[in-house]
């Protein structure tokens, strides 16, 4: 997900978004405790997706818009 994309989302689209991404990297984490490394660059991504929700987040917040 672009950063473009991600600050033309509203905050509440952000959280459930974020959730989401929190729940699906759980069950990564899981899947790769258990020996299945199968969707690790698609983990990567999220991670770095989740990082740019957080970044846009915090910026609304600090009103820096």
């Amino acid at each position: 997900m672009k950063a473009d994309k991600v600050r033309g989302l509203d905050d509440e689209e952000l959280r459930r978004q974020l959730q989401d991404m929190e729940d699906q990297l759980y069950r990564f984490r899981f899947q790769m405790s258990m020996g299945q490394m199968e969707g690790l660059k698609k983990a990567r991504a999220m991670k770095k997706d989740r990082a740019r929700i957080h970044t846009v987040l915090r910026e609304r917040a600090e009103g820096k818009k």
